[in-house]
């Protein structure tokens, strides 16, 4: 995973990640596509490692997600749920709230408006 500066990217995504109490939050900086999907793929295999994890993905930094990113996140949160973890997605933009909305899996998430401490 990369750690970067608080701007967004100009291409591709950058990931962040850091522990708190119940898990790990990773942040998400950039676009979310097809040509992206394999650097968030690694960032979620490694936060999702601990068996009864909580991953709080931070969406704040997402400027745009495609279908693959989509696709992405959702085999993640399957992956979650069958070894006893969960991912939240904390301060979505409105695209990607619009995303889950309209393709029925914004259930499938906690949605967060703030980060853990």
């Amino acid at each position: 995973m990369a750690n970067s500066p608080l701007s967004e990217p100009r291409d591709g995504l950058v990931t962040r990640s850091r522990p708190w109490a119940e898990g790990t939050l990773l942040t998400l900086l950039g676009e979310l596509d097809r040509d992206s999907a394999d650097d968030l793929r690694s960032a979620l295999d490694d936060a999702l490692r601990p068996p009864g994890t909580v991953l709080v993905i931070d969406c704040a930094g997402l400027g745009f997600c495609d279908s693959t990113g989509l696709n992405t996140l959702l085999r993640a949160q399957a992956r979650a749920a069958a070894e006893g973890s969960r991912i939240d997605l904390a301060r979505p933009r409105p695209m990607v709230r619009w995303m889950l909305q309209r393709t029925g899996t914004a259930e499938l998430f906690t949605i967060r408006d703030t980060l853990p401490a």
